[in-house]
């Protein structure tokens, strides 16, 4: 038996709401100093040789934070679309130890800086593709519409999670390259990729109850209406003729 509109409406709505979750979760990553956002970031680096710098750091999109024993992130106070940039004021402040590859070049600066708002574009075409996702259960044209910003925050989410994606791994790989130890961080980048996978099934389904019953009702009618021209051509000359015949 087929999936009926409400069905498929009803998981459509379910993976745009967990794409969501997963966003907001890694964008208030380091927000604040409590259970799970300490525990998201997006890179983790030893940093006991530069001056000034706690021994690990950790960068996310509100601040650069230290790391206490429990392997919690310790943040201060937040700056929104906080930059990975770490000769600058923003972040050590010094060149000593800092990697030559992020001295005199802006590339990190504005590639994690476009990260944010590209995120707050995906998360505010996902809310209204949430609360449309509610039409698409029973209507195909709010299916269609709940598609159609689903694949918005589509694309806005692929755009940041593959400029976050290439700046972190760049930036690991040059700590690393520089003797410093540094990984990226797991549940964010997971996070991300997830709520990707999650907006295209929500996309795909979307789209599927829309065009749920619509071949089915369209060729039945069809029928319908050939089948009633027919016998009415038929049945007027039969009943002309017969007046002719009986007056």
């Amino acid at each position: 038996m087929g999936l009926t509109r409400a069905t498929l409406g009803f998981l459509g709505l379910f993976f745009t709401a967990s794409a969501l979750l997963l966003m907001f979760l890694t964008l208030l990553g380091g927000a604040r100093n409590s259970n799970p956002l300490n525990v998201i970031y997006f890179l983790q680096t030893d940093t006991s040789n530069i001056p000034g710098a706690p021994s690990l750091s950790r960068w996310t999109f509100w601040n650069l934070c230290a790391v206490n024993s429990n392997g919690k992130s310790e943040c201060g106070k937040s700056h929104p679309d906080f930059p990975f940039d770490p000769p600058s004021p923003r972040n050590f402040d010094t060149t000593t130890n800092i990697p030559s590859a992020f001295i005199g070049t802006s590339h990190y600066f504005l590639t994690s800086r476009f990260t944010f708002p590209f995120l707050i574009m995906a998360l505010f075409f996902g809310v209204i593709s949430l609360f449309t996702g509610f039409l698409a259960m029973c209507t195909r044209i709010g299916s269609y519409i709940s598609a159609f910003m689903a694949w918005l925050a589509l694309v806005f989410q692929i755009i940041t999670t593959s400029l976050m994606t290439a700046v972190f791994v760049q930036g690991r790989n040059k700590f690393n390259a520089n003797g410093q130890s540094s990984k990226l961080g797991a549940k964010a980048f997971a996070f991300m990729w997830t709520a990707v996978a999650c907006l295209i099934l929500s996309c795909l389904l979307y789209c599927m109850g829309g065009s749920v019953g619509k071949s089915r009702e369209t060729g039945y009618t069809g029928r319908k209406h050939r089948r009633r021209g027919f016998f009415s051509s038929v049945r007027a000359p039969s009943v002309a003729s017969n007046k002719e015949a009986n007056p």
